[in-house]
C-alpha cells in the first residue's frame, strides 16, 4: 500500500505575525484543505496520515467534514523539528504501508502525475524526490555581505516535496539522523547519511509552496488555472 504523510504542523512565521499560512484562504478554501483534497482525490494513496501542531486537531477535524473529504486519514501531533513531525507520522501508518509520499502541507500546486512518478521511482531506487534544476547563478557567501565565490548551477537542483520513499529506507535514514542528533532540512538529506541513492523526479508545472506574502497571488493563478 502507499500512503501519504501531510506535514502540517509548521508555524509558517515568515508570513509574518498572526498569520497561519495553512489555514491562509486561497481560491475559496484553506492552503492545506487544497493540499488535502488533492491527494485524497489520488486513486494511488491508500490513506493519509497528516502531521498537525498540538491542539489544532479540532480545526482540522473540521476541514474534513466540511469538505468530505472520503479518503481515510488519522491525525498525529507535530515534533520540536520538521524530521520528528515526519517520524511521528512515520509511526503512525498502517502495517501494510509499503510506500510512503511525505508532502508539505503548505505546497497544494502539485502536479498529480508529478507524485504518481515519484512513487514509481521510489519502487525502483527506493527514494525519489521532486525536483527542479537551479536556472538561477548561485553565489556562495561567508558573511552574508560579501561573494566568496561561484556554484557551478548545472549540479544544482532545488528540491521540493513530494518526497517518496520505500518505508524501510526513510525509517532507517530518518533513525540514523536521530542516533547521530542530526537536523536535516529535507528527508531526503537523511538518505545521504545512509548512502542511499535518491532520485530526481523533474515536474514540468510549477511547484510553489507558501512561505512568504508574495507566494500567494502564484498559487492563487495555479489553482485557478488547475480548477
Amino acid at each position: 500500500m502507499v500512503s501519504g504523510i501531510i506535514v502540517a504542523a509548521g508555524k509558517g512565521s515568515r508570513m509574518g505575525p498572526n498569520v497561519d499560512k495553512l489555514f491562509l484562504e486561497v481560491n475559496g478554501c484553506p492552503v492545506v484543505a487544497h493540499t488535502w483534497r488533492l491527494f485524497d482525490r489520488l486513486p494511488s494513496i491508500g490513506e493519509l496520515v497528516i502531521v498537525v501542531r498540538d491542539g489544532l486537531e479540532s480545526s482540522f477535524e473540521e476541514l474534513g467534514k466540511k469538505y468530505k473529504f472520503t479518503k481515510s486519514f488519522r491525525f498525529v501531533a507535530g515534533g520540536h523539528e520538521r524530521q520528528d513531525s515526519v517520524w511521528n507520522g512515520l509511526q503512525a501508518l498502517s502495517p501494510a504501508v509499503e510506500i510512503v509520499v511525505i508532502q508539505d502541507g503548505a505546497r497544494p500546486c502539485t502536479d498529480p502525475d508529478l507524485i504518481t512518478a515519484t512513487i514509481s521511482a521510489a519502487r525502483e531506487m527506493g527514494a525519489a524526490v521532486a525536483a527542479q534544476p537551479v536556472t538561477d547563478t548561485i553565489k556562495e557567501s561567508n558573511d552574508g555581505q560579501l561573494v566568496a565565490r561561484t556554484l557551478d548551477r548545472s549540479r544544482l537542483w532545488a528540491v521540493q516535496t513530494p518526497q517518496t520513499f520505500r518505508l524501510d529506507i526513510i525509517q532507517r535514514a530518518l533513525t540514523e539522523a536521530r542516533n547521530q542528533g542530526l537536523i536535516v532540512t529535507d528527508d531526503t538529506a537523511a538518505c545521504e547519511l545512509i548512502g542511499q541513492p535518491v532520485k530526481l523526479v523533474v515536474g514540468t508545472r510549477p511547484n510553489p509552496k507558501v512561505t512568504r506574502p508574495e507566494d500567494v497571488a502564484l498559487v492563487q493563478l495555479l489553482l485557478r488555472e488547475a480548477k
